[in-house]
């Protein structure tokens, strides 16, 4: 199986490509306060997402393999195993969950290093498997039957949180929306068919009701025992309202479409009633609860009217894989520059594995990104599109408020600083200064028609750039 098939799947539903994004009218937030979060969340470019649960323990992929569906990321292993063996030996899972090496400091520390402005963590993902201590289900961390919740800092997600807020990070809390786990969605009387809800709402309504409820009073929980929670990152968008547009989740319907409504304006209600400006993302549900938008595991090919957020992975898997693959840090750094230049953020992920430890590589890229970000971050963070965006290896950023541009050139591995750098579509007034950030000394130019060409001196060529470089316009 094909982990670049698996990385589709975040939970979730795939933006095939910017145009289908702009098809439906994105809703502004109405509210002053979360207004205003969702700017200085646009300040904050660069994100660290983490995908983890029991199922590290196997290194698959993250509750798909439950799904009763024929798709290459549900595929369960050992191949033909029966679907109702497979589960019990799944959910079993809890029973040896014992991250003994969990160590949320080093992450966070590792982020911070990085240049990541914020932090989503998986507080439950779609097989219900709840990484917090919540009061609404036995099947989470902290119950007996899990080893780690002998350990002192078994109510995984609050300490994570505690520790990225202690480095400054902002936290978010991914919740799913379907639950696997529970009766009230996968009723046990009847076989699951697809990832749906797998009985008739209209003819079991109090059933319903009751996985509502669990669901406010799980979003609740969170909300309000876990300190300063700034986004509410929701996914399972087939779990909505008929009226809402998705039509990416009714794709994936084998039966005939339910209305899935879990009251997502009392919920963010309640949410903000608790945290004040809560960023609410009811991702790939178009309407009022998605602040922002999240095309997954690409970049779209032009910018976005609306605030929006490239979520991908920094491995091949979300989830934690024993021998993943990790992008190149030049290819991390470049796909960076390119989003911010479109006006997007870009939320990284990385999977920890069972016993409570990120891949060494993925370390590594931290710090290699981190290196480049001390130099380079005046061009990034902070920043909003400008126009022409992007001339061939030459993107472009620019201060919000009209503030300084910058021309970030993007460099091939083992590339060094060429003696001119040219681009078209933005006219640089006369005497205008020119610098390369973290380079002493400015740089001459000329305009050659509706070109700009910037010369490079040789004492600069001289020195180490990796990645990109930024030219600051002013």
């Amino acid at each position: 199986m094909k982990r670049v098939l698996i990385a589709c799947c975040l939970g979730m539903l795939c933006f095939t490509a910017a145009k289908a994004q702009e098809e439906t009218p994105y809703v502004p937030e109405k509210d002053p306060v979360v207004a205003k979060k969702l700017d200085d969340w646009q300040d904050w470019k660069f994100g660290l997402i983490m995908h983890w649960g029991t199922y590290s323990q196997w290194g698959i992929v993250e509750s798909w393999s439950l799904c009763p569906e024929d798709e290459g990321w549900t595929q369960r292993t050992p191949a033909g195993i029966p679907y109702y063996d497979y589960v019990k030996k799944y959910e079993a899972l809890a029973n040896t969950f014992n991250p003994s090496a969990f160590d949320p400091e080093r992450w966070a520390k590792a982020a911070k290093g990085a240049g990541m402005q914020y932090m989503i963590f998986t507080t439950k993902h779609h097989d219900g498997f709840c990484m917090f201590d919540t009061k609404q289900t036995d099947y989470r961390v902290t119950a007996p039957n899990v080893p780690f919740s002998k350990n002192p800092r078994a109510n995984i997600t609050k300490e994570v949180f505690g520790a990225f807020r202690k480095e400054g990070i902002h936290v978010g809390a991914y919740f799913s929306k379907p639950d696997w786990n529970t009766e009230n969605y996968w009723w046990s009387y009847f076989p699951p068919k697809d990832r749906n809800v797998n009985y008739e709402i209209a003819k079991y309504p109090d059933r319903w009701k009751k996985f509502r409820q669990f669901t406010y009073n799980q979003i609740e929980e969170l909300m309000t025992g876990y300190g300063n929670v700034e986004i509410l990152w929701l996914d399972g968008g087939w779990v909505r309202p008929l009226n809402m547009h998705n039509k990416e989740s009714l794709s994936w319907n084998k039966t005939p479409a339910q209305d899935q409504d879990i009251d997502m304006a009392g919920i963010t209600k309640m949410a903000r009633q608790h945290q004040p400006g809560l960023i609410v993302v009811d991702r790939s549900v178009h309407g009022p609860f998605e602040n922002y938008r999240t095309p997954e595991q690409q970049i779209p090919e032009k910018p976005l009217s609306y605030p929006w957020e490239t979520c991908m992975t920094m491995g091949g898997s979300w989830s934690y894989v024993p021998n993943d693959v990790y992008k190149p840090t030049n290819t991390i750094i470049h796909n960076l520059v390119d989003i911010v230049a479109k006006g997007g953020n870009y939320l990284l992920n990385v999977g920890p594995g069972p016993n409570g430890e990120w891949h060494n590589e993925a370390y590594t890229r931290m710090e290699e990104i981190g290196a480049w970000m001390k130099q380079n971050g005046e061009a990034i963070y902070g920043t909003r599109a400008v126009a022409p965006y992007k001339d061939g290896k030459v993107c472009f950023t620019q201060k919000k408020n009209g503030g300084a541009i910058y021309a970030i050139y993007l460099l091939e591995e083992n590339e060094g600083l060429p003696a001119t750098i040219s681009f078209k579509g933005l006219n640089l007034k006369k005497g205008t200064k020119v610098s390369i950030l973290g380079a002493k000394g400015n740089l001459s130019w000329k305009a050659n028609g509706d070109e700009t060409v910037i010369a490079i001196p040789a004492s600069a060529r001289k020195s180490v750039f990796s990645h990109a470089v930024a030219i600051k316009l002013g």
